[in-house]
């Protein structure tokens, strides 16, 4: 069995709170090769997910909020965002399914805000995740700019 409560959250962001990323994740598969790969991922604001899709293998991902505010964005093939959608479980959206082609990238709204992720596996590394073209890399001075447009609404 494996236990997910408020002290685990608390751990997690803490974690998540002190890394580079801003973000910190906690694996429950069993290994890359796990065919259902399921994992707690704490976002604190100001993380940078690049837009990205999984499409080749194509792969569902299914992002499940126990805590906090995160908002998902999906874009069309030229960056633009088509859909915004706000996951906070005091207003009653709880999670999403993303299919496997779709673009998309997932911003914290509030410190402390956790995620149950499941995602088609295997994973590798490899061929995971096809990241946007029209995007900056995570890291990169671009990013935080970036960042700030998507949360703005004006990009």
């Amino acid at each position: 069995m494996k236990l997910i409560n408020h002290h685990l959250l608390n751990e997690l962001s803490d974690q998540a709170k002190t890394s580079e990323r801003r973000r910190k994740n906690l694996n429950y598969h069993y290994g890359d090769e796990d065919l259902l790969q399921r994992m707690l991922n704490a976002f604190e604001p100001a993380t940078y997910v690049r837009p990205h899709r999984h499409i080749s293998p194509a792969k569902r991902e299914v992002f499940i909020v126990l805590r906090g505010k995160l908002l998902m964005l999906f874009f069309d093939d030229s960056g633009k965002v088509i859909q915004r959608q706000e996951l906070d479980p005091e207003k009653g959206n709880y999670a999403v399914e993303i299919a496997p082609e779709e673009w998309h990238a997932a911003i914290s709204l509030e410190k402390g805000t956790v995620v149950y992720e499941v995602k088609d596996g295997p994973y590798n590394p490899e061929n995971d995740k096809q990241f946007a073209p029209w995007a900056p890399e995570e890291g990169s001075p671009e990013a935080s700019v970036y960042l700030e447009r998507l949360l703005s609404g004006k990009e």
